[in-house]
């Protein structure tokens, strides 16, 4: 017992110190920050903010360390860009989280550690989406976007709760976790389709969501463990990893595109 609770206290101390959101740890993104929260959301100029902040952010729950982290996000990317160096990624620690609780319940199963994976692989599920609803609605009807992630973490206090509290139902976990994932394949694939012409990078994105798809059939037609080690579900494991490197170079060329085009309009204006 000792030793499966030395190696879970190794774990959790190699997932906080992952190196998942590179832009986040750098010492120029901090700065900004600091500095930015010294001049900004303090006194007058914290009023200011608040006055001048939209209602729908307000209802949201968008502070003003939160606009100063996001403004810095942008200087620090351009920064990498002008030294030439690829995007860091910032704040990534949704899959992360899921990955990490994922290791401790195949390493130890308990009923904690259980829930722990079922649950964070649900909020990975509804984090895509929520993702897709960002990048194809989000960016001209932002308000749309606050009032559809209301609905999405309603809808996972109301999955944990059930799940927790009620009942811990297997088969209504897998319907529900399929259910949203197929809506979340339907709007991505839709929105790809739409824009391949115009935007050759979400063919990365297409590729994605059907690889995605197709492997999550190995967590429905169950086999044997090949050697007796791996076995459908942890191929799957295995096969996702390279999966999501190829969305985060999907995210990373939409992310220059759309860093063009606000920098194409502002010259504009």
């Amino acid at each position: 017992m000792a030793g499966r609770a030395a190696r879970l206290v190794l774990l959790a101390g190699a997932a906080a110190l992952a190196s998942g959101s590179q832009g986040d740890r750098e010492p120029v993104y901090r700065d900004c920050v600091l500095q930015c929260e010294e001049q900004n959301c303090s006194g007058g100029a914290l009023n200011h903010f608040r006055s001048r902040q939209p209602i729908y952010m307000s209802l949201a729950g968008w502070t003003c360390r939160d606009d100063c982290k996001y403004e810095c996000m942008w200087v620090t990317v351009g920064l990498y860009l002008q030294e030439g160096h690829k995007v860091p990624q910032f704040h990534g620690k949704v899959s992360l989280n899921a990955w990490f609780w994922s290791t401790v319940f195949h390493t130890r199963d308990t009923d904690l550690t259980e829930k722990m994976d079922y649950f964070c692989a649900s909020t990975v599920i509804l984090h895509s989406i929520y993702l897709c609803c960002v990048r194809t609605v989000g960016l001209q009807h932002p308000a749309v976007v606050s009032a559809f992630r209301a609905l999405l973490l309603l809808m996972l206090t109301v999955h944990v709760s059930y799940l927790s509290l009620i009942r811990f139902d297997y088969g209504y976990n897998l319907v529900a976790n399929m259910a949203i994932g197929l809506v979340n394949v339907v709007w991505w694939l839709a929105w790809c389709l739409w824009n391949q012409q115009r935007l050759p990078h979400v063919r990365k994105c297409m590729v994605v969501v059907l690889l995605l798809q197709g492997l999550s059939l190995l967590e429905l037609l169950d086999f044997p463990p090949l050697f007796w080690v791996l076995d459908a579900h942890a191929i799957w494991h295995i096969s996702t990893i390279p999966v999501h490197v190829l969305f985060f170079s999907f995210l990373e060329d939409d992310s220059l595109y759309l860093l063009k085009e606000s920098e194409a309009k502002f010259k504009l204006d």
